[in-house]
Protein backbone atom coordinates (compact mmCIF):
# COMPACT_ATOMS: atom_id res chain seq x y z
CA UNK A 1 0.00 0.00 0.00
CA UNK A 2 0.91 3.66 -0.29
CA UNK A 3 -0.93 6.57 1.06
CA UNK A 4 -0.23 10.45 0.72
CA UNK A 5 -3.18 11.95 2.70
CA UNK A 6 -3.69 15.09 5.45
CA UNK A 7 -2.26 12.69 7.80
CA UNK A 8 1.69 11.64 7.95
CA UNK A 9 0.40 7.70 6.20
CA UNK A 10 4.10 7.25 5.06
CA UNK A 11 7.30 6.63 5.95
CA UNK A 12 6.80 3.72 8.34
CA UNK A 13 5.58 5.49 11.40
CA UNK A 14 3.23 3.39 13.97
CA UNK A 15 -0.26 3.29 12.64
CA UNK A 16 -1.84 7.13 13.31
CA UNK A 17 1.46 7.24 16.52
CA UNK A 18 0.62 11.21 15.59
CA UNK A 19 -2.22 12.32 14.47
CA UNK A 20 -1.59 15.60 12.40
CA UNK A 21 -4.03 18.86 13.48
CA UNK A 22 -5.21 20.90 10.36
CA UNK A 23 -7.27 24.12 11.90
CA UNK A 24 -8.16 25.45 8.65
CA UNK A 25 -11.46 25.15 6.63
CA UNK A 26 -10.04 22.40 4.28
CA UNK A 27 -7.84 19.22 5.05
CA UNK A 28 -4.33 18.92 2.69
CA UNK A 29 -2.06 16.36 2.34
CA UNK A 30 1.32 16.00 4.15
CA UNK A 31 3.29 15.60 1.57
CA UNK A 32 7.20 13.50 1.28
CA UNK A 33 10.00 14.85 -0.02
CA UNK A 34 9.15 13.37 -3.82
CA UNK A 35 12.84 13.95 -4.98
CA UNK A 36 13.37 10.26 -3.81
CA UNK A 37 11.08 9.52 -6.65
CA UNK A 38 11.60 11.76 -9.06
CA UNK A 39 14.11 13.33 -11.20
CA UNK A 40 14.14 17.18 -9.81
CA UNK A 41 13.34 18.19 -13.68
CA UNK A 42 10.33 15.46 -14.04
CA UNK A 43 9.19 17.56 -10.48
CA UNK A 44 8.79 20.91 -12.44
CA UNK A 45 6.42 19.55 -15.01
CA UNK A 46 3.97 17.66 -12.71
CA UNK A 47 0.80 19.30 -10.84
CA UNK A 48 0.55 18.35 -7.16
CA UNK A 49 -2.01 15.59 -7.67
CA UNK A 50 0.38 14.21 -10.18
CA UNK A 51 3.36 13.85 -7.37
CA UNK A 52 0.99 12.33 -5.15
CA UNK A 53 -0.49 9.63 -7.44
CA UNK A 54 2.32 8.51 -8.89
CA UNK A 55 4.20 8.37 -4.99
CA UNK A 56 1.74 6.58 -3.55
CA UNK A 57 1.77 4.23 -6.74
CA UNK A 58 5.46 4.12 -6.10
CA UNK A 59 5.31 3.52 -2.50
CA UNK A 60 2.62 0.29 -3.11
CA UNK A 61 4.47 -1.62 -5.73
CA UNK A 62 8.10 -1.08 -3.64
CA UNK A 63 5.96 -2.80 -0.50
CA UNK A 64 4.81 -5.53 -2.52
CA UNK A 65 8.00 -5.75 -4.38
CA UNK A 66 6.50 -5.51 -7.53
CA UNK A 67 8.59 -3.83 -11.01
CA UNK A 68 5.71 -3.14 -12.90
CA UNK A 69 2.09 -4.36 -12.51
CA UNK A 70 -0.46 -6.22 -14.64
CA UNK A 71 -2.96 -3.89 -14.40
CA UNK A 72 -3.34 0.14 -13.32
CA UNK A 73 -7.02 0.80 -12.46
CA UNK A 74 -7.67 4.56 -10.96
CA UNK A 75 -10.13 5.59 -9.60
CA UNK A 76 -10.92 9.85 -8.99
CA UNK A 77 -13.80 11.77 -8.87
CA UNK A 78 -12.29 15.37 -9.72
CA UNK A 79 -9.31 14.43 -12.12
CA UNK A 80 -6.33 16.92 -12.27
CA UNK A 81 -8.21 20.24 -10.78
CA UNK A 82 -5.10 22.00 -10.97
CA UNK A 83 -4.22 21.65 -14.50
CA UNK A 84 -8.14 22.14 -15.35
CA UNK A 85 -8.10 25.51 -13.63
CA UNK A 86 -5.09 26.88 -15.55
CA UNK A 87 -6.25 25.87 -18.88
CA UNK A 88 -9.51 27.82 -18.14
CA UNK A 89 -8.40 30.85 -16.64
CA UNK A 90 -5.71 31.21 -19.31
CA UNK A 91 -9.05 30.59 -21.75
CA UNK A 92 -10.17 33.56 -20.32
CA UNK A 93 -7.12 35.86 -19.71
CA UNK A 94 -6.15 34.93 -23.46
CA UNK A 95 -10.04 35.24 -24.90
CA UNK A 96 -9.23 31.79 -26.11
CA UNK A 97 -6.32 32.50 -28.40
CA UNK A 98 -2.80 31.00 -28.49
CA UNK A 99 -3.62 28.72 -25.55
CA UNK A 100 -0.81 26.44 -23.72
CA UNK A 101 -1.97 22.73 -24.61
CA UNK A 102 -0.08 20.81 -22.02
CA UNK A 103 -2.05 22.68 -19.37
CA UNK A 104 -5.56 20.85 -21.23
CA UNK A 105 -3.44 17.39 -22.05
CA UNK A 106 -2.68 17.01 -18.34
CA UNK A 107 -6.47 17.97 -16.84
CA UNK A 108 -7.98 14.63 -18.00
CA UNK A 109 -8.83 12.21 -15.29
CA UNK A 110 -6.32 9.40 -16.88
CA UNK A 111 -3.41 11.40 -16.83
CA UNK A 112 -2.81 10.12 -13.01
CA UNK A 113 -2.94 6.36 -13.99
CA UNK A 114 -1.06 7.18 -17.74
CA UNK A 115 1.87 8.96 -16.23
CA UNK A 116 2.43 5.84 -13.58
CA UNK A 117 2.19 3.68 -16.82
CA UNK A 118 4.80 5.91 -18.67
CA UNK A 119 6.99 6.11 -16.02
CA UNK A 120 7.23 2.24 -14.94
CA UNK A 121 6.84 1.73 -18.88
CA UNK A 122 3.82 -0.83 -18.41
CA UNK A 123 1.92 -1.62 -21.15
CA UNK A 124 -1.07 -3.61 -19.25
CA UNK A 125 -4.33 -2.58 -18.57
CA UNK A 126 -4.79 0.95 -17.57
CA UNK A 127 -8.66 1.53 -16.98
CA UNK A 128 -9.70 4.89 -15.05
CA UNK A 129 -13.16 5.81 -12.82
CA UNK A 130 -14.67 8.90 -12.74
CA UNK A 131 -18.23 8.04 -10.78
CA UNK A 132 -18.11 10.48 -8.44
CA UNK A 133 -18.02 8.83 -5.36
CA UNK A 134 -18.23 5.88 -6.37
CA UNK A 135 -15.33 5.99 -8.20
CA UNK A 136 -12.70 3.85 -6.17
CA UNK A 137 -15.28 1.44 -4.98
CA UNK A 138 -16.06 0.74 -8.83
CA UNK A 139 -12.06 0.45 -9.63
CA UNK A 140 -12.35 -2.34 -6.58
CA UNK A 141 -14.56 -3.80 -8.63
CA UNK A 142 -13.04 -4.16 -12.03
CA UNK A 143 -9.99 -5.19 -9.69
CA UNK A 144 -11.79 -8.13 -8.45
CA UNK A 145 -13.47 -9.12 -11.45
CA UNK A 146 -9.47 -9.46 -12.76
CA UNK A 147 -8.16 -11.50 -10.05
CA UNK A 148 -10.98 -13.83 -9.87
CA UNK A 149 -10.62 -14.57 -13.29
CA UNK A 150 -6.64 -14.48 -13.55
CA UNK A 151 -5.25 -15.14 -9.47
CA UNK A 152 -2.20 -14.46 -10.65
CA UNK A 153 -2.06 -11.15 -11.75
CA UNK A 154 -1.17 -8.24 -9.55
CA UNK A 155 -2.84 -5.16 -10.02
CA UNK A 156 -2.26 -1.79 -8.79
CA UNK A 157 -5.60 -0.03 -8.08
CA UNK A 158 -5.91 2.83 -6.05
CA UNK A 159 -8.43 6.69 -5.45
CA UNK A 160 -6.89 10.13 -6.15
CA UNK A 161 -8.68 13.22 -5.44
CA UNK A 162 -7.12 17.13 -5.15
CA UNK A 163 -8.39 20.00 -3.25
CA UNK A 164 -7.69 23.61 -5.37
CA UNK A 165 -8.47 27.15 -4.52
CA UNK A 166 -10.61 27.36 -7.70
CA UNK A 167 -12.17 23.92 -6.40
CA UNK A 168 -13.24 24.67 -3.11
CA UNK A 169 -14.48 28.02 -3.77
CA UNK A 170 -16.77 26.67 -5.94
CA UNK A 171 -17.96 23.50 -3.46
CA UNK A 172 -18.26 25.84 -0.76
CA UNK A 173 -21.21 27.75 -2.70
CA UNK A 174 -22.92 24.46 -2.16
CA UNK A 175 -23.56 24.77 1.63
CA UNK A 176 -21.66 21.42 2.13
CA UNK A 177 -18.62 22.53 3.91
CA UNK A 178 -17.68 24.75 6.73
CA UNK A 179 -17.24 28.19 6.22
CA UNK A 180 -14.67 29.15 9.05
CA UNK A 181 -10.96 27.63 10.06
CA UNK A 182 -11.90 25.01 13.11
CA UNK A 183 -9.33 21.75 14.34
CA UNK A 184 -10.19 18.97 12.39
CA UNK A 185 -10.11 16.83 15.68
CA UNK A 186 -13.73 18.79 16.29
CA UNK A 187 -15.27 17.83 13.46
CA UNK A 188 -17.77 15.84 15.26
CA UNK A 189 -18.15 18.39 18.35
CA UNK A 190 -18.64 21.50 16.55
CA UNK A 191 -20.63 23.62 14.19
CA UNK A 192 -22.63 21.19 11.06
CA UNK A 193 -20.31 20.93 8.12
CA UNK A 194 -17.95 18.50 6.58
CA UNK A 195 -14.64 19.60 5.88
CA UNK A 196 -12.75 19.16 2.16
CA UNK A 197 -10.36 16.70 1.68
CA UNK A 198 -7.67 15.22 -0.41
CA UNK A 199 -5.60 12.25 -0.62
CA UNK A 200 -4.53 9.64 -2.97
CA UNK A 201 -3.78 6.12 -1.89
CA UNK A 202 -2.64 3.25 -4.16
CA UNK A 203 -3.00 -1.19 -2.80
CA UNK A 204 -1.36 -4.07 -5.30
CA UNK A 205 -4.15 -6.51 -5.02
CA UNK A 206 -3.72 -10.42 -6.55
CA UNK A 207 -5.77 -13.51 -6.57
CA UNK A 208 -2.91 -15.35 -4.91
CA UNK A 209 -2.01 -15.37 -1.53
CA UNK A 210 1.51 -14.89 -0.94
CA UNK A 211 3.71 -15.05 2.61
CA UNK A 212 3.05 -11.23 2.92
CA UNK A 213 -0.16 -11.39 2.36
CA UNK A 214 -2.12 -10.23 5.44
CA UNK A 215 -5.93 -9.27 4.39
CA UNK A 216 -8.40 -10.09 2.28
CA UNK A 217 -10.98 -8.15 0.53
CA UNK A 218 -14.34 -10.00 0.58
CA UNK A 219 -16.63 -8.27 -1.22
CA UNK A 220 -17.50 -4.44 -2.19
CA UNK A 221 -21.22 -3.27 -2.21
CA UNK A 222 -22.61 0.01 -3.17
CA UNK A 223 -26.14 1.72 -2.73
CA UNK A 224 -27.17 4.97 -4.55
CA UNK A 225 -29.75 6.75 -2.61
CA UNK A 226 -31.27 3.75 -0.60
CA UNK A 227 -33.07 3.75 1.96
CA UNK A 228 -32.37 2.07 5.28
CA UNK A 229 -34.49 -1.38 4.71
CA UNK A 230 -32.62 -1.16 1.23
CA UNK A 231 -29.28 -0.99 2.83
CA UNK A 232 -30.29 -3.63 5.55
CA UNK A 233 -31.40 -6.57 3.30
CA UNK A 234 -28.31 -5.13 0.97
CA UNK A 235 -25.83 -5.70 3.20
CA UNK A 236 -26.95 -9.40 4.67
CA UNK A 237 -26.67 -10.76 1.02
CA UNK A 238 -23.08 -9.84 1.10
CA UNK A 239 -22.17 -10.99 4.23
CA UNK A 240 -24.67 -14.10 3.20
CA UNK A 241 -22.19 -14.04 -0.53
CA UNK A 242 -19.22 -14.19 2.04
CA UNK A 243 -20.65 -16.73 4.92
CA UNK A 244 -20.85 -14.55 7.47
CA UNK A 245 -23.45 -12.29 8.98
CA UNK A 246 -23.72 -9.10 10.93
CA UNK A 247 -22.62 -10.61 14.48
CA UNK A 248 -19.28 -11.73 12.72
CA UNK A 249 -18.02 -8.16 12.54
CA UNK A 250 -15.59 -7.39 14.78
CA UNK A 251 -15.16 -2.99 13.36
CA UNK A 252 -17.40 -1.11 11.53
CA UNK A 253 -15.13 2.33 10.27
CA UNK A 254 -17.99 4.40 9.61
CA UNK A 255 -17.98 7.92 7.14
CA UNK A 256 -19.03 10.19 9.46
CA UNK A 257 -18.70 13.92 7.60
CA UNK A 258 -19.20 15.83 10.14
CA UNK A 259 -23.05 16.50 8.32
CA UNK A 260 -25.27 16.13 11.09
CA UNK A 261 -27.83 14.79 9.42
CA UNK A 262 -26.04 11.96 7.42
CA UNK A 263 -24.20 11.09 10.25
CA UNK A 264 -26.77 10.27 12.51
CA UNK A 265 -28.90 7.94 9.81
CA UNK A 266 -25.33 6.65 8.79
CA UNK A 267 -24.85 5.89 12.77
CA UNK A 268 -28.35 5.03 13.28
CA UNK A 269 -28.20 2.52 10.47
CA UNK A 270 -25.19 1.37 12.36
CA UNK A 271 -26.43 0.48 15.13
CA UNK A 272 -29.08 -1.30 14.40
CA UNK A 273 -27.14 -3.89 12.17
CA UNK A 274 -23.90 -3.94 14.42
CA UNK A 275 -25.05 -3.48 17.64
CA UNK A 276 -22.33 -5.75 19.01
CA UNK A 277 -19.42 -4.24 16.75
CA UNK A 278 -17.14 -1.89 17.80
CA UNK A 279 -17.17 1.76 15.35
CA UNK A 280 -15.03 4.05 14.44
CA UNK A 281 -14.57 7.42 12.08
CA UNK A 282 -12.21 8.23 9.69
CA UNK A 283 -12.91 11.34 7.72
CA UNK A 284 -11.93 13.88 11.04
CA UNK A 285 -8.25 12.94 9.44
CA UNK A 286 -8.59 12.27 5.43
CA UNK A 287 -11.87 15.25 5.06
CA UNK A 288 -14.69 14.54 3.02
CA UNK A 289 -14.00 14.08 -0.92
CA UNK A 290 -15.15 11.45 -3.45
CA UNK A 291 -12.63 8.64 -2.68
CA UNK A 292 -12.20 8.83 0.82
CA UNK A 293 -13.22 5.59 1.02
CA UNK A 294 -9.76 4.56 -0.19
CA UNK A 295 -8.26 6.57 2.95
CA UNK A 296 -10.68 4.13 5.01
CA UNK A 297 -9.22 1.06 2.91
CA UNK A 298 -5.93 1.80 3.63
CA UNK A 299 -6.53 2.27 7.42
CA UNK A 300 -8.59 -0.85 7.32
CA UNK A 301 -5.90 -2.96 6.18
CA UNK A 302 -3.24 -1.17 8.69
CA UNK A 303 -5.52 -1.84 11.78
CA UNK A 304 -5.98 -5.57 10.74
CA UNK A 305 -2.08 -5.74 9.81
CA UNK A 306 -1.14 -4.20 12.85
CA UNK A 307 -3.99 -5.60 15.22
CA UNK A 308 -4.88 -2.24 16.79
CA UNK A 309 -7.31 0.54 16.91
CA UNK A 310 -6.14 4.02 17.03
CA UNK A 311 -7.38 5.82 19.73
CA UNK A 312 -8.32 8.87 17.30
CA UNK A 313 -10.37 6.53 15.28
CA UNK A 314 -12.07 4.83 17.82
CA UNK A 315 -16.12 6.07 18.41
CA UNK A 316 -17.37 2.81 20.19
CA UNK A 317 -15.26 -0.30 21.85
CA UNK A 318 -16.64 -3.57 22.12
CA UNK A 319 -13.50 -5.05 23.24
CA UNK A 320 -13.47 -7.76 20.49
CA UNK A 321 -10.16 -9.06 18.40
CA UNK A 322 -9.75 -7.89 14.97
CA UNK A 323 -10.57 -10.68 12.17
CA UNK A 324 -13.15 -8.86 10.15
CA UNK A 325 -13.38 -5.22 9.64
CA UNK A 326 -16.13 -3.59 7.08
CA UNK A 327 -15.95 -0.26 5.63
CA UNK A 328 -19.17 1.45 5.67
CA UNK A 329 -19.06 4.74 3.66
CA UNK A 330 -21.95 7.57 3.03
CA UNK A 331 -21.01 10.45 0.70
CA UNK A 332 -23.65 13.36 1.84
CA UNK A 333 -26.29 10.51 2.07
CA UNK A 334 -26.29 9.58 -1.70
CA UNK A 335 -23.14 7.42 -2.25
CA UNK A 336 -23.63 4.52 0.32
CA UNK A 337 -20.62 1.65 -0.05
CA UNK A 338 -19.36 -1.26 2.07
CA UNK A 339 -15.88 -3.06 1.81
CA UNK A 340 -15.69 -6.11 4.12
CA UNK A 341 -11.77 -7.01 4.65
CA UNK A 342 -10.88 -10.09 6.79
CA UNK A 343 -7.49 -11.25 8.33
CA UNK A 344 -6.12 -14.17 6.86
CA UNK A 345 -3.27 -14.69 8.98
CA UNK A 346 -4.97 -17.33 10.10
CA UNK A 347 -6.16 -19.37 7.68
CA UNK A 348 -3.02 -21.11 7.24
Amino acid sequence: MGNISPQKTWGGAPLLSEVTEHIHERLTCVEPDYTQWFDPRQLRRMSRVLKMGVAAGSIALKEANIAIPDAIITGTGYGCLEDTGIFLSKMVENKEEALNPTPFIQSTHNTIGSLIALMLQCQGYNQTYTQGAFSFENSLLDALLMVKEEPALKVLVGGVDEITDYSHTIQKRFGKFRERSESNLNLYKTEDGALNGEGAAYFVLSGEKSDKSAVSMEFVGTFYKADAETLQSGINDLLQQAGLTTKDIDFVLLGNSGDQHNDKALQDHASVLFSKSSTGAFKHLCGEHPVASAFAFWLGVKMLQEQTIPSSVILKNANRSLNNVLIYNQYFGTHHSFILLKSCRDSG
